[in-house]
């Protein structure tokens, strides 16, 4: 298949290892992995504010990205991203009176997957150890984030790759399916509560005796990688993706280090 690659700010900005990781995924599988150059914010925060008027631009921006490129699905490495695309992008044309939009939102969000919608559902990946060589020597806890879990209902097919790599020991997570207090500019406007919800995670993520958490949204684990800190703990944060790229030959590190085809990354 052809794969469009929508990268995300906060992957593109602060986790590029993402992103390359799941290029080498989905190369690993035999794909073809391209990069539409329009792309920038999905405007997801714009709409979570109540900012419709000022989210079309940015939702027309993204639509004529991936609706002007050849390919056959695209794919995200962050539920919210997706979840925007899917179910934001024609509420906010439908919104601002404008259909045209809101048709062709309507067909690039069918195309949009998260990447764990993919592999499992579209790509037939179901033991990542034998289909994709991931192998991961660490105990790893797992936070699915909201976004994921209640608007593209991921279930626990982020949580069920993570078990299928090789060598991993997954503990869980006590009151995993609580928000970990992020919520995008829920945090800025509301930093008590944000903190005291973070302050919860960290401390039921360090009493899983993990070495690190897992989830599949950068965002997220950035708020959490913060909590886990102002605790005083050593234990870090990485998206899925990057356990899944890592491999007996190439290993991923627990910081997130990846050696890739072409050398470290």
């Amino acid at each position: 298949m052809k794969i469009a690659l929508f990268a995300t700010c906060i992957v593109d900005a602060m986790y590029p290892r993402t992103a390359q990781a799941t290029v080498a995924i989905l190369e690993r599988l035999g794909h073809e992995v391209v990069f539409p150059a329009g792309q920038a914010c999905c405007g997801q925060m714009h709409v979570n504010s109540g900012y419709f008027k000022e989210a079309h631009s940015v939702v027309a921006n993204h639509v004529r990205a991936f609706d002007t490129e050849d390919y056959d699905v695209a794919v995200a490495p962050s539920g919210s991203c997706v979840a925007s695309v899917k179910h934001q992008h024609e509420l906010v044309a439908r919104r601002c009176g404008d259909s045209a939009l809101e048709a062709r939102a309507a067909v690039v969000g069918a195309k949009t997957y998260e990447l764990s919608q993919l592999l499992t559902d579209v790509l037939g990946v179901t033991n990542a150890a034998e289909q994709l060589g991931s192998h991961f020597p660490h105990k790893v806890t797992y936070h699915p984030s909201c976004h994921g879990m209640r608007l593209l209902r991921l279930a626990d097919r982020q949580l069920n790759l993570l078990k299928s790599v090789g060598a991993i020991e997954m503990v869980e997570l006590p009151e995993a399916e609580q928000c970990c207090g992020f919520g995008g500019t829920f945090s800025m406007k509301n930093a008590d509560v944000s903190s005291a919800m973070n302050a919860d995670k960290a401390a039921n993520i360090c009493g899983t005796g993990a070495e690190l958490c897992s989830g599949g949204d950068a965002s997220c684990l950035m708020h959490i990688g913060g909590g886990l800190a102002r605790q005083g703990s050593d234990v870090a944060t990485l998206h899925f993706a990057e356990i899944l790229a890592s491999t007996l030959e190439n290993p991923v590190s627990v910081t997130g280090t990846v050696t890739l085809a072409g050398g470290k990354r």
